[in-house]
C-alpha cells in the first residue's frame, strides 16, 4: 500500500491554502505601496503607517473595536465556562434540554436576526445604543462559543483528580481554582481567542446595536471601502493580521506550556510508573 501524500492531496492542499492566504499577502505587500491607487504598484513606500497614525477617525474606531473585543471575550469567557460546567456537571436536570438549545442557538441563526432582535431589546428597555450595547451583544453570542469550546475541554476531564483533593479537605470552589481551571485552561484560553476574534471581526450585530460615538472599525472600513480602498485602510489591516498572528501565537505557546507543566505535576504525583 502507498504511503506518505499523493499528488492530489498536496494539489488540494496548495491550492486551499493559496485561496485563504494569497489576498492577506496582496494586501499587506500594497501597504507598503507608494502610489495612493492600491491597484498599481509605485514602488515601496512605509508613509500610509505614519498618514495611518494621523487619522484619528480611524484610530478612535481601532481602540473602540479592541476594548469592546476584550471586554466583550473576557465576560464571554466567564459566562460560557460556567455554562458549559453546569452541561457537563450538573447530569439531567429540568429545562436542560432547553438551556441547551438556547447555547447552541445563536451559532446557526443569521446575524441578521441576532442583531435585530437585540435593537428591539433595547428599543424596547429604552437603552441608548452605544459602546454598552455593542459590547453586551457580543458578548451574547461570543458565550455560546465559549460554551461550546469548553464543554469539549470537560468532558475528557478525569474527576478523580478533584475528587481526591476533596477527600484531603479541599474546598470545591477551591478545588476548582487550583486544579480543574488549571487542566482545562487550554480550552478556556481557545475560548477567550475565538470570543476576541468573533467581536474584532463583526460587522453586522455592531451595525444594528451601535450609537453615535461607537463606530467599530469593521464598520469604519466598510463605510469608507464603499468610496474606494486607501491605502491607509491596507496599512490598519496589515497591524490587525500581525497583532492576531502574535496572540495565537502567543496563546498556542501559553497552552503548550500548559500542558508540559500539567504533565511534570502528574509524574511528580504518580511517580515514574
Amino acid at each position: 500500500m502507498r504511503s506518505g501524500p499523493t499528488w492530489f492531496n498536496v494539489t488540494s492542499l496548495v491550492l486551499g491554502f493559496t485561496f485563504l492566504y494569497l489576498p492577506i499577502v496582496i494586501l499587506v505587500i500594497f501597504s507598503f505601496n507608494e502610489s495612493r491607487l492600491v491597484t498599481v504598484w509605485g514602488g515601496f513606500s512605509t508613509k500610509w503607517y505614519v498618514e495611518l497614525f494621523k487619522n484619528k477617525q480611524l484610530l478612535d474606531a481601532a481602540w473602540v473595536t479592541l476594548k469592546v473585543a476584550f471586554l466583550s471575550a473576557s465576560i464571554a469567557t466567564v459566562l460560557g465556562t460556567m455554562a458549559a460546567l453546569v452541561l457537563v456537571r450538573s447530569g439531567r436536570f429540568a429545562g436542560r434540554s432547553l438551556f441547551s438549545g438556547m447555547i447552541f442557538a445563536p451559532l446557526v441563526m443569521p446575524e441578521v436576526i441576532l442583531g435585530l432582535s437585540l435593537l428591539l431589546l433595547f428599543v424596547a428597555m429604552d437603552q441608548a445604543r452605544g459602546f454598552w450595547t455593542v459590547m453586551i451583544a457580543h458578548t451574547t453570542f461570543a458565550m455560546c462559543y465559549v460554551a461550546v469550546v469548553v464543554q469539549s475541554r470537560l468532558v475528557g476531564f478525569d474527576k478523580s483528580i478533584e475528587e481526591a483533593a476533596e477527600d484531603l479537605g479541599c474546598p470545591p470552589v477551591r478545588s476548582f481554582f487550583l486544579i480543574t481551571l488549571p487542566i482545562i485552561f487550554p480550552g478556556v484560553l481557545a475560548g477567550w481567542m475565538l470570543a476576541f476574534t468573533l467581536s474584532l471581526d463583526d460587522l453586522v450585530i455592531a451595525s444594528f446595536t451601535t450609537g453615535p460615538g461607537a463606530t467599530t472599525l469593521p464598520m469604519k472600513i466598510y463605510s469608507q471601502v464603499r468610496l474606494g480602498v486607501t491605502p491607509e485602510i491596507n496599512a490598519i489591516c496589515t497591524i490587525l493580521v500581525v497583532l492576531v498572528t502574535f496572540g495565537v501565537i502567543a496563546a498556542s505557546l501559553a497552552s503548550k506550556r500548559q500542558e508540559v507543566l500539567r504533565a511534570q505535576d502528574e509524574r511528580a504525583a504518580f511517580g515514574p510508573n
